[in-house]
């Protein structure tokens, strides 16, 4: 049984995602055993209150310093051990020490077709609007193994989305979330829970028979 953490910072539609999925079934061999916040009241932790899954509020206000926040998030995910670490819509730069302490074990959801759209400043809506911008005709989303760098980890999978005549940033962002976020990532987490793939010379690669 893969246990894990979730990370949220907002609304949580990627961890409501996740909580059906293993509700349903078709995230198989998975239990929820905490969701963490780095906000106070926000969504997420209603939707987890909702599921029977602890919610957890770390805030960087809290705290005198990054660095002690830093050591605050750490210390409660040692102490719930999970197997792994879904970051789920968690606005926040994970410090290099905890991508250390759970190599591999950390993934991370990015409303864009990564290598585009990503980076410092690239989250939330400003993604959309910068796909706008550039008017491009494909966006979409992608599930990775979080390293030290900014949306630079090994890609578990991505799903394309078509972009619209007329659509905002708000209608692009819904979109990208029902057709490849909700997808992919319950699906990237029952792959890691029934073992079908594995990180090899920097890509992920799924084992054979699988």
């Amino acid at each position: 049984m893969l246990k894990i953490v979730v990370m949220v910072s907002g609304g949580g539609t990627n961890l409501q995602a996740i909580i059906d999925g293993i509700k349903n079934g078709t995230v198989t061999n998975t239990e929820l055993i905490g969701v963490i916040s780095n906000n106070k009241g926000v969504k997420s932790l209603d939707r987890a209150a909702a599921a029977g899954v602890p919610g957890i509020v770390i805030s960087p206000a809290d705290y005198p310093t990054r660095d002690d926040f830093n050591k605050a998030m750490l210390d409660k995910l040692e102490e719930l051990a999970p197997d792994l670490v879904v970051l789920a819509g968690f606005l926040v730069r994970i410090p290099e020490e905890m991508v250390k302490r759970f190599s591999n074990r950390i993934i991370n959801i990015h409303p864009s077709l990564i290598p585009s759209f990503c980076g410092v400043g690239c989250y939330g809506l400003k993604v959309h609007e910068k796909a706008l911008a550039r008017g491009v005709k494909l966006t979409g989303a992608t599930v990775h193994f979080v390293n030290e760098g900014m949306d630079e980890g090994p890609i578990i999978a991505q799903r394309g989305v078509a972009v619209e005549d007329g659509d905002t940033p708000e209608i692009l962002q819904r979109r990208v979330m029902e057709q490849a976020e909700w997808v992919i990532l319950p699906q990237a987490i029952d792959d890691i829970a029934n073992d079908r793939i594995e990180v090899k010379d920097g890509h992920v690669v799924r084992k054979k028979g699988n």
